[in-house]
């Protein structure tokens, strides 16, 4: 069983079902998963989700450069396109409206030569009315050597403090409308 570092938030059945970015890196290293409960509709989850567009929804001050993550929905964010930017180190690569957003890092990018080649599917999982859940799926292919060791250690971990305050930011803001 896999600890908490990859597993946060999320139920067995969750980790068993299949993800759009699935097929986006083969035989990946790793796969880490996280998700919560948020009390608002799949629509309304979705476009926040879009809002990831323009901001990370983390910690602003260390991956957004000190600027504040929006606090409102911003008009537009939600017309997506595949090859659009999403987080400045991703870029769209599927999405199904209400649904999924799916982004692999940006190739040949400082990010994915530090992290490695990564995927990532956000899921929402309708539960029942103005309630669903939102489960991401990250997979990661490391860098090749010392780089990619240190990587498998320190990624898990980190993306956990990371994807937990996107996540838990994400659903008090979608819950708010």
């Amino acid at each position: 069983m896999k600890s908490l570092n990859h597993t946060w938030g999320t139920t067995p059945t969750e980790r068993q079902l299949v993800f759009p970015c699935d097929g986006l890196l083969p035989n990946p290293d790793d796969s880490l998963f996280r998700g919560v409960t948020i009390a608002a509709s799949s629509a309304t989850v979705f476009r926040w989700l879009c809002q990831m567009r323009v901001a990370p929804y983390s910690y602003d001050w260390i991956d957004n450069g000190g600027r504040p993550s929006p606090r409102e929905l911003l008009a537009g964010l939600e017309r997506l396109e595949v090859g659009q930017a999403v987080m400045r180190i991703f870029d769209l690569v599927s999405f199904e409206t209400d649904r999924h957003l799916t982004m692999r890092m940006k190739p040949r990018s400082q990010a994915a030569r530090s992290f490695g080649d990564i995927a990532v599917s956000y899921l929402i999982i309708p539960s029942e009315q103005d309630c669903c859940r939102l489960v991401v799926k990250l997979i990661a292919r490391y860098p090749s050597g010392a780089r990619g060791r240190l990587m498998s250690v320190l990624l898990p971990w980190g993306d956990l403090v990371m994807m937990r305050r996107q996540l838990r930011t994400l659903a008090e803001l979608a819950g708010a409308n």
